[in-house]
């Protein structure tokens, strides 16, 4: 393994706790993440220890109100944690990114009651949550799901199963997508399930290509008994309250992306800078300074595009577009960075005693959750040109 240490990223951070923050994530991912995500990843081991310990550290409902256990802190500063976590450990950022978009729906819209009543453990009770929207035969085209509601006096009961569900089967709680009316999204509704719930279960994981360490299954939802107290937001408003939530959590996927891609540039670098040929250091020869030169360069624009998404989401403007656009563009860098990176290292990136063939299969998969990179660019068409003419 290359000896030379990586320079931390240069950040442009609002205030002084932003910093200390900042300082914390770092210190917790070069003692608690790094040493072991190689091993634990190629175990596909999840780390419940180590998000214990981001929730004791209050790392797990930053951009959430302090009043219920959440950081009070702007997105601009969330999102450059999630990317100093992911460079560390992608299961481990995207796992914070995947929890902050579960809490989304409550800590959004739910009732003061509600929130009071489960925010706090949700947000700094040592809690893990999932997303639950896709299905089966509903990815891409999400509001035809078909998993179904129906009132029974004062509960509801749901049936359906939802797929591709990070944290599924480890997860505590559930935020689930049901029809509850109409076909199509004005009748989708929004409900909070506890994962103990009598009727709800999970298959075996998904074997997948990458993020071995980070669960994805299919749920289970048979006659899935909750209060109607455990509804968010009114009944047909839970598609809405989904687009809203994957908005934000395009934002997370998105500073994800850079730093995994952050981290594969420095190992490209260290390794670039030590291995010798023809009696210098490889980092010599133009070709692979130009490689380099255009890896740093997509990263540095893919952070400033996240950012300047995240300033707009703070400032209460809208951020849809933005959004769309910095998942694309940084998914994309993170593929094309990390793949870059498994060629500077020759045969060495194709073999598992260096990190660059882990980033490179698990940067595939960003293009791929939360929306495709093809639906991203309907989404940013649409604010272009208008909806398409059928």
């Amino acid at each position: 393994m290359p000896d030379r240490a990586p320079q931390p990223v240069d950040r442009q951070l609002p205030t002084d706790e932003a910093r200390d923050l900042i300082s914390l994530v770092r210190d917790i991912a070069q003692r608690e993440i790094v040493p072991k995500a190689a091993e634990e990843e190629d175990a596909g081991r999840f780390p419940r220890d180590l998000f214990a310990l981001l929730s004791d550290s209050g790392l797990l409902g930053l951009p959430y109100d302090a009043g219920y256990g959440g950081g009070d802190q702007p997105y601009e500063v969330y999102l450059q944690v999630l990317e100093e976590l992911a460079a560390a450990r992608l299961t481990v950022g995207l796992g914070v990114s995947v929890h902050t978009l579960a809490c989304y729906a409550l800590a959004a819209h739910g009732g003061k009651e509600q929130r009071a009543e489960h925010l706090p453990a949700m947000l700094g009770g040592g809690l893990i949550g999932a997303y639950c929207l896709s299905e089966p035969s509903s990815g891409s085209d999400a509001a035809s799901l078909r998993t179904r509601a129906v009132r029974d006096g004062d509960d509801w009961v749901i049936t359906g199963t939802k797929a591709w569900i990070t944290h599924g089967g480890i997860a505590d709680f559930y935020t689930v997508m049901a029809r509850t009316g109409q076909e199509g999204p004005r009748g989708i509704t929004a409900f909070l399930v506890p994962a103990d719930a009598a009727g709800l279960s999970a298959a075996a994981p998904e074997k997948k290509m990458g993020l071995k360490g980070s669960p994805t299954a299919q749920i289970h939802l048979d006659g899935v008994r909750v209060s109607d107290a455990r509804r968010i937001g009114e009944e047909g408003q839970g598609f809405a309250i989904a687009l809203s939530a994957l908005d934000s959590g395009r934002l997370g996927i998105a500073a994800c992306a850079i730093g995994l891609a952050q981290a594969a540039l420095d190992e490209a670098v260290a390794y670039a800078t030590e291995r010798r040929q023809f009696g210098r250091p490889i980092a010599d020869f133009q070709g692979l300074r130009f490689m380099l030169a255009d890896m740093a360069t997509r990263i540095e624009a893919g952070r400033a595009l996240y950012l300047a998404a995240a300033r707009l989401r703070d400032a209460g403007r809208p951020f849809a577009k933005q959004a769309a656009m910095a998942k694309l563009h940084c998914t994309d860098a993170a593929m094309r960075v990390t793949t870059d990176a498994v060629q500077i290292l020759g045969g060495y990136g194709y073999t598992a005693d260096f990190p660059a063939e882990r980033y490179m299969r698990e940067a595939k998969v960003l293009q791929i959750v939360e929306g495709t990179n093809q639906i991203q660019r309907m989404v940013i068409a649409r604010h272009l040109a208008g909806p398409e003419t059928h």
